[in-house]
């Protein structure tokens, strides 16, 4: 059995086990549509520009279960404390295997008029904030990774803010994966309406229970930007070194808004993070930070484009890795600047720390320039320590082992810093520091 018939066995398995449930006829349809649109692309190819440096055949060729209900396990429990570790917060929303987790979760600080919560929930609602924008910004026609998500779109997270409110406290969104034998995979959906004038950040998580088993990770992340909106998104993949992570987040932008997302990977075997940003709005402004740490044979993707569709928008983008052992890195960063899209500032940054001479990275920053009144900027290095700064340091007392994570650690620092969120950002240092001897490969 070939993988579109054994995803096509799943997709009719989970369509038997909603019939009959109370959903709007055009989710039923849409999920549908997702399938016949991942059957007709299929699995993407390396002969494919933006696939050629990442090869998914393992993802292709295993044979992965629906997901598992552990919500109750002491594997479960512990990941969970674990992971709320990550940011305290008295509204967190913790999904295990995909599926919402009432009994764990939290949400005591909210503005009056602010819906969060379950994504399945709010479909039995009716809520007509979905119809208008759930599947409307991450197209699945061209993306056969998004168009799998939306076949199979059950269960994930809403969250819609009012006109002028404001989150005081971060909402820390969880997704725990717990394999109890066989090999799964789950298909997570986060949808984010930020609505004029408001203001909120939100930190998703992607977390593996002890001794899980490998498995896969398909999320989509939509993000929508009132006029004026603030939103602060910080996605922190911490997956086992077995499992595979495929994650894309699409946002659009109003006038006038202001969008910083921050992506980090450190777990997995196989990684691709796609972001995508429309600042549509005249004088919207992104920023995209990421940071990716890989050793032994692991292998990270992070594909971003950045579309200035509105005039006087601006974006910053800085994107840095660390790799040791064999572990193969790869950016293609693309900043486009629509033609109506006048007086833009745009500056992309890629920079590469290499900690062994097996470890590989290619590096592609692009700028498809349309307009003429515009400042656009875009680099890309690839390097190994500093011999000259490790002697110094050394010099001064430190070991090996400290002089190269000095240096690690301040070549990752203006992105570690770029974080908004004081806790996330604090862990975030604590990880890294954790993650050097182990797989720093020296």
């Amino acid at each position: 059995m070939g993988p579109i018939e054994r995803y096509g066995a799943l997709f009719e398995a989970a369509e038997g086990r909603r019939r009959g449930r109370d959903e709007p006829v055009w989710l039923g349809e849409t999920r549908r549509a997702g399938f016949e649109r991942f059957a007709a692309l299929g699995f993407p190819a390396p002969r494919l520009e933006d696939w050629r440096f990442t090869n998914v055949a393992p993802i292709a060729e295993a044979s992965f279960a629906g997901p598992v209900n552990g919500t109750r396990s002491f594997a479960a429990r512990t990941a969970l404390a674990r992971a709320v570790a990550i940011e305290p917060s008295p509204n967190h929303l913790i999904f295990v295997n995909g599926r919402y987790a009432p009994e764990l979760s939290r949400l005591e600080r909210l503005p009056p008029g602010a819906v969060v919560g379950s994504l399945g929930a709010a479909v039995r609602d009716g809520g007509g904030i979905l119809e208008a924008h759930l599947t409307r910004q991450a197209s699945y026609q061209d993306q056969a990774f998004v168009a799998l998500n939306t076949a199979f779109l059950d269960d994930g997270v809403l969250i819609h803010i009012p006109d002028g409110a404001v989150v005081e406290e971060p909402i820390l969104v969880v997704f725990v994966s717990l394999s109890e034998g066989a090999p799964s995979v789950a298909h997570p959906r986060v949808l984010i309406v930020a609505g004029r004038r408001s203001r909120m950040a939100v930190v998703e998580s992607y977390i593996a229970a002890e001794g899980a088993a490998a498995y896969f990770t398909n999320a989509v992340t939509e993000v929508v930007l009132g006029d004026e909106a603030t939103v602060e998104h910080c996605k922190l993949q911490w997956e086992s070194l077995d499992a595979f992570h495929v994650a894309t987040l699409v946002a659009k932008q109003g006038r006038g808004s202001r969008l910083a997302c921050h992506s980090v990977s450190v777990g997995g075997a196989l990684v691709r993070n796609d972001a995508v940003a429309h600042l549509d709005g005249e004088g919207a402004d992104c920023l995209l930070n990421g940071l990716y740490l890989a050793g032994g044979a692991q292998h990270v993707d992070n594909h971003t484009v950045i579309d200035h569709v509105g005039a006087h928008s601006t974006s910053l983008e800085t994107y840095k890795g660390v790799l040791g052992g064999t572990a193969h890195g790869v950016f293609s960063g693309r900043i486009v600047v629509r033609r109506e899209a006048q007086q833009i500032v745009a500056r992309q940054t890629n920079k590469n720390l290499l900690l062994s001479e097996d470890a590989v990275v290619n590096t592609k920053p692009q700028l498809e320039i349309n307009a003429n009144d515009v400042k656009c900027y875009h680099g890309a290095t690839v390097g190994m320590l500093d011999d000259d700064a490790l002697f110094y340091l050394r010099s001064r007392g430190l070991d090996r082992q400290a002089a190269r994570a000095m240096l690690i650690q301040g070549f990752m620092s203006d992105v570690v810093a770029g974080i908004g969120i004081g806790p996330v950002r604090e862990r975030l240092e604590a990880a890294v520091a954790g993650w050097l001897p182990a797989r720093g490969d020296g």
